[in-house]
């Protein structure tokens, strides 16, 4: 296990607690979860290539067969029933074949699908990758991403403040396909907050602005020097650039991954966490910002300090990132990196 450096005004220290992550571990099942998001296929198609087509400088694939997967804001979902968390997912599908297919995926994992909305104006979004020799060939995106307003964010406003009653948390997971607006995202937000609910989220940058007031944001390190402005390249600029937009949207903290550099974290205090990267082969980074948001929230939900959410977050990414494809982190498997 690697260790988790934190930045006091004079000093490097070590702080971690091996025993403490384990006991946090073991209190992550039965903790309840809301997701608000982007809902969306994962599409792998799977093959090998043998040659170079003749009609253009592109490998051909012969395809081996397909596997679907929840995508989005479904993968969180499926990263927290994986840690063993009670799940209510809020989101919009269209009214179509793949909407029907990804609701009984989400309710074979064990998901409450009931605040899935249906709209016949918004084709479910599908996300196509080909897949040869474990090395992603190309993506194919099929989406409509218009904001979500008027009566159907209403709708949406009005489930969220449902399924909060019984949870301890709410989850954004933004993908800048409509779901974030500000018609939907503050009065949940608010909603959340008189009710004393942990926040948190994970988006991209033209929706900071609606994550105003949460308790921890999570982008990775390109999407935070996108929303402050102010480039990163070491240590002081994750500090400038976090703090920039914890002050910007009253923020409790910002956590920002940064591939094999690990992660940061800063608190509104001002104090800075690096956690290094603790794997040591990357197969696939796809999905494993999900898994890193799944895992902070549902430990912060159990109890857990955000240093110590991080890290076991941390864990949960090094774990996922062996694997190809869209994946989970199992708490076995975290408990075995740990």
């Amino acid at each position: 296990m690697s260790s988790v450096f934190r930045q006091t005004p004079h000093s490097w220290e070590i702080d971690i607690d091996k025993g403490r992550l384990l006991q946090l571990l073991e209190g992550l099942p039965g903790r309840r979860i809301v997701v608000v998001g982007d809902l969306m296929l994962d599409e792998f198609i799977w093959g090998k290539v043998n040659r170079i087509s003749p009609e253009a400088p592109v490998p051909v694939v012969q395809v081996n067969f397909r596997s679907f997967a929840p995508g989005g804001a479904g993968n969180v979902v499926a990263n927290l029933r994986a840690l063993g968390a009670e799940v209510s997912l809020v989101s919009v599908v269209g009214d179509d074949d793949i909407g029907r297919e990804l609701r009984a995926e989400l309710e074979g994992l064990g998901a409450a699908t009931r605040g899935v909305l249906v709209d016949a104006a918004r084709p479910t979004i599908r996300k196509t990758r080909v897949i040869a020799h474990s090395q992603q060939v190309v993506r194919i995106d099929q989406e409509i991403s218009a904001k979500v307003t008027g009566e159907l964010a209403e709708r949406l406003v009005a489930v969220v403040g449902q399924e909060l009653e019984q949870a301890d948390a709410l989850l954004i997971s933004d993908y800048d396909k409509g779901v974030a607006s500000g018609d939907t995202l503050p009065p949940i937000i608010k909603a959340a907050l008189a009710q004393d609910k942990i926040v948190t989220a994970d988006g991209k940058p033209p929706n900071f602005q609606h994550f105003r007031g949460a308790k921890l944001i999570a982008p990775n390190e390109a999407e935070a020097a996108a929303a402050s402005g102010i480039a990163i390249h070491d240590h002081e600029g994750v500090r400038e650039a976090g703090q920039e937009l914890i002050n910007r949207y009253e923020l409790g903290a910002i956590l920002i991954t940064r591939g094999e550099h690990g992660m940061s974290l800063l608190t509104r205090e001002g104090e800075l966490t690096h956690i290094p990267a603790v794997a040591s082969e990357v197969y696939d980074v796809t999905g494993a910002g999900d898994t890193v948001i799944a895992c902070c929230t549902l430990a912060l939900a159990a109890g857990a300090g955000l240093v110590e959410a991080a890290t076991l977050a941390n864990c949960a990414a090094g774990v996922v990132v062996k694997k190809v494809g869209t994946a989970t982190a199992s708490p076995e498997e975290i408990r075995a990196l740990l």
